[in-house]
């Protein structure tokens, strides 16, 4: 798809990005750096992280991915080479989008990372009780100071996205031109019909989140003896009882394909309107390898038709 002009230095690379809400989480510093290695040597260039990653964490305070993934900056010197993406407004209310507020979490987020700038910088999400002119002159004042190169939306909906493109333009500002929000094959209600044509008729690419479904899409959560396989396990028990069908399409098609469960709901994503490269995460260096592959693997139209209708 064309891009915008604001958003072209954000995409660069395979089409995947890697996901950093694991770093300093799930994997420790050294896998972490394990698989930020693998992934620049599979062709990756693209890295998303946020000021928020880990809070949720006990003992942890949000940063700790930025933290680390600074450091293997200041280690492998691949900044340069990298496109860096990062957010805020996640760590708080909306008195994070204040003028000042947004400069400082920036800032912070530069020092955490270790560089001068960041390619693309998110709003994490919409307050909506806030004016969307107001929001998009903060983040506009982010961009004046020449430490981002481009703007973000995430978790915004079609309105609220279409009212900060007017009043960018109003503005002169500049604009929010990509959009993260979660899709994946079962959860589709935050990209929808509305959303998509917006993006496609705006050139504005969408990088989903959850593009694994928190690992559901693996194949490996089936039962409810299966949630214990990992922290992220609680989170499977709504999955488990309503996608069976779907993994059920999955593995007829991974058993065609000889792919993955992984490859196969990457790959059906980045062929979907509007989106430029699907986000997803890994704790090792194999899983690094199992889903930069998904980069060369094409679905067939009835393959896709099945998976679209499951």
């Amino acid at each position: 798809m064309s891009l915008s002009p604001a958003a072209a230095p954000a995409i660069a690379g395979i089409p995947l990005v890697l996901g950093g809400n694991v770093f300093g989480m799930t994997a420790d510093e050294d896998a972490s750096f394990a698989v930020l290695d693998a992934f620049y040597a599979a062709g990756g260039r693209m890295i998303d992280t946020a000021d928020v990653y880990s809070a949720w964490v006990p003992g942890h305070k949000g940063g700790e991915s930025e933290t680390v993934l600074g450091k293997w900056f200041a280690a492998s010197g691949k900044r340069a080479e990298m496109r860096l993406h990062t957010k805020t407004g996640m760590l708080g209310g909306s008195e994070l989008y204040q003028p000042a507020r947004v400069l400082a979490s920036l800032d912070a987020s530069l020092e955490r990372l270790q560089t001068d700038y960041v390619d693309l910088y998110y709003a994490h999400r919409d307050y909506e009780e806030l004016a969307m002119a107001d929001i998009v002159a903060a983040f506009d004042g982010a961009a004046k100071t020449g430490k981002v190169r481009a703007l973000g939306a995430s978790n915004f909906s079609a309105a609220r996205l279409t009212a900060a493109l007017d009043a960018a333009e109003q503005q002169g500002a500049m604009p929010f031109s990509v959009l993260q929000n979660e899709y994946n094959l079962v959860v589709r209600t935050a990209y929808g019909p509305d959303l998509q044509q917006l993006c496609t008729a705006r050139g504005i690419p969408m990088l989903p989140f959850f593009g694994l479904a928190s690992g559901f899409l693996t194949g490996k959560y089936r039962t409810a003896a299966d949630m214990g396989k990992s922290v992220r396990g609680a989170q499977m028990a709504k999955l488990i009882e309503t996608g069976q069908p779907l993994l059920a399409v999955m593995d007829d098609i991974v058993r065609e394909t000889g792919a993955t469960h992984a490859q196969v709901a990457l790959a059906w994503l980045r062929v979907q309107p509007g989106i430029s490269a699907p986000i997803a995460s890994a704790t090792s260096a194999a899983q690094v390898t199992e889903l930069c592959a998904s980069a060369s693997l094409e679905l067939s139209e009835e393959q896709l038709a099945r998976l679209g209708g499951a």
